[in-house]
Protein backbone atom coordinates (compact mmCIF):
# COMPACT_ATOMS: atom_id res chain seq x y z
CA UNK A 1 0.00 0.00 0.00
CA UNK A 2 1.25 3.83 -0.98
CA UNK A 3 2.28 5.59 2.27
CA UNK A 4 -0.73 8.39 3.28
CA UNK A 5 2.23 10.34 3.80
CA UNK A 6 1.82 11.10 -0.26
CA UNK A 7 -1.86 12.21 0.19
CA UNK A 8 -2.21 14.37 3.06
CA UNK A 9 0.33 14.98 6.55
CA UNK A 10 -2.17 13.22 8.87
CA UNK A 11 -2.73 16.73 11.03
CA UNK A 12 -3.94 18.14 8.13
CA UNK A 13 -6.14 15.31 7.77
CA UNK A 14 -8.20 15.32 10.56
CA UNK A 15 -8.52 18.97 10.41
CA UNK A 16 -9.77 19.10 6.95
CA UNK A 17 -12.02 16.05 7.19
CA UNK A 18 -15.65 16.19 7.73
CA UNK A 19 -18.98 14.49 7.80
CA UNK A 20 -20.06 14.98 3.79
CA UNK A 21 -23.37 15.61 4.12
CA UNK A 22 -24.29 14.81 0.01
CA UNK A 23 -21.84 13.10 -2.69
CA UNK A 24 -22.15 14.05 -6.18
CA UNK A 25 -22.64 10.32 -7.37
CA UNK A 26 -19.42 9.47 -8.70
CA UNK A 27 -17.89 6.14 -7.98
CA UNK A 28 -14.02 5.78 -6.17
CA UNK A 29 -11.79 3.39 -7.64
CA UNK A 30 -12.16 0.29 -6.91
CA UNK A 31 -8.18 0.51 -5.99
CA UNK A 32 -8.58 3.32 -3.76
CA UNK A 33 -11.94 1.27 -2.23
CA UNK A 34 -9.26 -1.46 -1.44
CA UNK A 35 -6.72 0.31 -0.04
CA UNK A 36 -9.66 1.91 2.56
CA UNK A 37 -10.23 -1.53 3.02
CA UNK A 38 -7.24 -2.68 4.13
CA UNK A 39 -6.70 0.44 6.19
CA UNK A 40 -9.70 -0.35 8.31
CA UNK A 41 -8.71 -4.16 8.28
CA UNK A 42 -5.64 -3.13 10.66
CA UNK A 43 -7.56 -0.96 13.24
CA UNK A 44 -6.88 -1.66 16.59
CA UNK A 45 -8.85 -3.78 19.03
CA UNK A 46 -8.81 -5.16 22.66
CA UNK A 47 -6.92 -8.58 22.42
CA UNK A 48 -6.70 -8.23 18.69
CA UNK A 49 -10.24 -10.16 19.00
CA UNK A 50 -11.84 -7.46 16.01
CA UNK A 51 -15.34 -8.54 17.24
CA UNK A 52 -17.01 -6.35 13.71
CA UNK A 53 -17.54 -6.97 9.97
CA UNK A 54 -18.21 -4.40 7.86
CA UNK A 55 -20.89 -4.48 4.61
CA UNK A 56 -19.88 -2.93 1.63
CA UNK A 57 -23.14 -1.96 -0.26
CA UNK A 58 -22.57 -0.84 -3.98
CA UNK A 59 -26.41 -1.45 -5.26
CA UNK A 60 -28.23 1.40 -5.83
CA UNK A 61 -31.43 -0.73 -5.57
CA UNK A 62 -29.94 -1.36 -1.76
CA UNK A 63 -29.54 1.69 -1.18
CA UNK A 64 -32.78 3.04 -1.93
CA UNK A 65 -34.09 0.37 0.35
CA UNK A 66 -32.08 1.27 3.03
CA UNK A 67 -32.72 4.89 2.73
CA UNK A 68 -36.62 4.77 4.58
CA UNK A 69 -34.58 2.85 7.47
CA UNK A 70 -31.74 5.94 7.69
CA UNK A 71 -34.17 8.59 8.04
CA UNK A 72 -33.97 9.67 4.13
CA UNK A 73 -30.55 11.34 4.76
CA UNK A 74 -29.31 11.80 1.09
CA UNK A 75 -25.64 10.41 2.29
CA UNK A 76 -27.18 7.30 2.06
CA UNK A 77 -28.02 7.43 -1.93
CA UNK A 78 -25.78 9.79 -2.82
CA UNK A 79 -22.49 8.12 -1.40
CA UNK A 80 -20.14 5.85 -3.77
CA UNK A 81 -19.98 3.01 -1.34
CA UNK A 82 -21.86 2.41 1.76
CA UNK A 83 -19.56 0.74 4.93
CA UNK A 84 -22.23 -0.66 7.41
CA UNK A 85 -19.90 -1.17 10.46
CA UNK A 86 -21.51 -4.10 12.49
CA UNK A 87 -20.98 -5.09 16.03
CA UNK A 88 -20.08 -9.12 16.13
CA UNK A 89 -21.57 -10.61 19.35
CA UNK A 90 -19.93 -14.15 18.69
CA UNK A 91 -16.69 -12.91 20.48
CA UNK A 92 -15.87 -16.63 21.35
CA UNK A 93 -16.14 -17.50 17.89
CA UNK A 94 -13.77 -14.33 16.73
CA UNK A 95 -11.74 -16.00 19.67
CA UNK A 96 -11.38 -19.21 18.13
CA UNK A 97 -10.84 -17.89 14.72
CA UNK A 98 -7.97 -15.97 15.93
CA UNK A 99 -6.13 -18.61 17.85
CA UNK A 100 -6.33 -20.49 14.21
CA UNK A 101 -5.14 -17.65 12.79
CA UNK A 102 -2.04 -17.28 15.09
CA UNK A 103 -1.46 -20.98 14.89
CA UNK A 104 -1.02 -20.61 10.91
CA UNK A 105 1.06 -17.53 11.28
CA UNK A 106 3.97 -19.94 13.31
CA UNK A 107 2.86 -19.36 16.89
CA UNK A 108 3.28 -22.67 19.18
CA UNK A 109 -0.40 -23.93 20.84
CA UNK A 110 1.57 -24.48 24.11
CA UNK A 111 2.74 -20.66 23.94
CA UNK A 112 -0.34 -18.71 23.53
CA UNK A 113 -2.68 -21.07 25.83
CA UNK A 114 -2.30 -18.83 28.91
CA UNK A 115 -3.20 -15.44 26.63
CA UNK A 116 -6.14 -17.94 24.46
CA UNK A 117 -7.28 -18.45 28.04
CA UNK A 118 -7.46 -15.18 29.37
CA UNK A 119 -9.79 -13.92 26.14
CA UNK A 120 -12.07 -17.11 26.59
CA UNK A 121 -12.11 -15.95 30.70
CA UNK A 122 -12.86 -12.32 29.70
CA UNK A 123 -15.61 -13.61 26.69
CA UNK A 124 -17.56 -15.60 29.77
CA UNK A 125 -17.59 -12.70 31.85
CA UNK A 126 -19.65 -10.83 29.91
CA UNK A 127 -23.48 -10.85 29.49
CA UNK A 128 -25.08 -10.92 26.18
CA UNK A 129 -26.11 -7.26 26.72
CA UNK A 130 -22.13 -6.46 27.61
CA UNK A 131 -21.11 -8.50 24.94
CA UNK A 132 -22.61 -6.43 22.52
CA UNK A 133 -21.90 -3.32 24.22
CA UNK A 134 -18.22 -4.02 24.19
CA UNK A 135 -18.19 -4.98 20.44
CA UNK A 136 -20.29 -1.84 19.56
CA UNK A 137 -17.25 -0.19 21.45
CA UNK A 138 -14.31 -1.82 19.40
CA UNK A 139 -16.16 -1.13 16.24
CA UNK A 140 -15.87 2.22 16.64
CA UNK A 141 -11.76 2.24 16.48
CA UNK A 142 -12.33 0.51 12.88
CA UNK A 143 -14.86 3.15 11.75
CA UNK A 144 -12.01 5.63 13.09
CA UNK A 145 -9.99 4.36 9.80
CA UNK A 146 -12.38 4.69 7.61
CA UNK A 147 -12.77 8.00 8.34
CA UNK A 148 -9.16 9.17 8.34
CA UNK A 149 -8.27 6.87 5.96
CA UNK A 150 -11.00 8.25 3.32
CA UNK A 151 -9.39 11.60 3.31
CA UNK A 152 -6.01 10.38 2.84
CA UNK A 153 -7.15 9.09 0.36
CA UNK A 154 -8.80 11.90 -1.52
CA UNK A 155 -12.43 11.34 -0.93
CA UNK A 156 -14.90 12.19 1.59
CA UNK A 157 -16.97 10.58 4.32
CA UNK A 158 -19.52 10.45 7.33
CA UNK A 159 -20.08 8.57 10.21
CA UNK A 160 -23.65 8.16 10.97
CA UNK A 161 -25.60 6.63 13.81
CA UNK A 162 -28.96 8.07 12.65
CA UNK A 163 -30.89 5.18 11.05
CA UNK A 164 -32.80 1.79 12.52
CA UNK A 165 -30.49 -1.04 13.19
CA UNK A 166 -33.34 -3.69 13.39
CA UNK A 167 -34.54 -2.55 9.85
CA UNK A 168 -30.84 -2.73 8.12
CA UNK A 169 -30.52 -5.94 10.14
CA UNK A 170 -33.42 -7.03 8.09
CA UNK A 171 -32.87 -5.63 4.87
CA UNK A 172 -28.96 -6.83 4.52
CA UNK A 173 -30.83 -10.26 6.19
CA UNK A 174 -27.92 -10.43 8.44
CA UNK A 175 -27.34 -13.13 11.01
CA UNK A 176 -28.29 -12.20 14.48
CA UNK A 177 -24.33 -11.94 15.95
CA UNK A 178 -24.21 -9.35 13.38
CA UNK A 179 -25.65 -5.96 15.06
CA UNK A 180 -25.44 -2.68 12.77
CA UNK A 181 -23.59 -0.17 15.23
CA UNK A 182 -22.45 2.86 12.68
CA UNK A 183 -22.83 3.73 9.21
CA UNK A 184 -20.25 5.48 7.03
CA UNK A 185 -20.74 6.37 3.51
CA UNK A 186 -18.41 7.22 1.06
CA UNK A 187 -17.56 9.17 -1.94
CA UNK A 188 -16.44 12.36 -3.29
CA UNK A 189 -18.81 15.57 -1.55
CA UNK A 190 -20.80 17.98 -3.47
CA UNK A 191 -20.91 20.06 -0.67
CA UNK A 192 -18.59 22.47 1.43
CA UNK A 193 -17.40 22.01 4.85
CA UNK A 194 -18.13 24.84 7.75
CA UNK A 195 -15.72 25.79 9.93
CA UNK A 196 -14.85 23.17 12.59
CA UNK A 197 -15.85 24.15 15.93
CA UNK A 198 -13.96 22.63 18.85
CA UNK A 199 -13.72 23.30 22.29
CA UNK A 200 -10.69 24.80 23.72
CA UNK A 201 -7.37 22.34 24.81
CA UNK A 202 -7.97 23.60 28.35
CA UNK A 203 -11.59 22.46 29.06
CA UNK A 204 -10.45 19.23 26.95
CA UNK A 205 -7.10 18.17 28.71
CA UNK A 206 -6.88 18.20 32.10
CA UNK A 207 -3.24 17.40 33.63
CA UNK A 208 -2.71 16.54 37.22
Amino acid sequence: MESIAKFMDFGAIVKERYATKIFDGKKIPEEKVNQLLEMIRYAPSSFNIQPWVIKVITDSKIKEKLAPASWNQPQITSCSHLLVFCADKDIAGNIDKLENLMIKSGAKPEDIKAYIKIMKDFEKSLSDEQKLSWAQRQTYLALGNALNGAKALGFDSCPMEGFSPEEYAKILKLPNNLVPAALCPIGYSADKPKPKIRFPMKEVFIYN
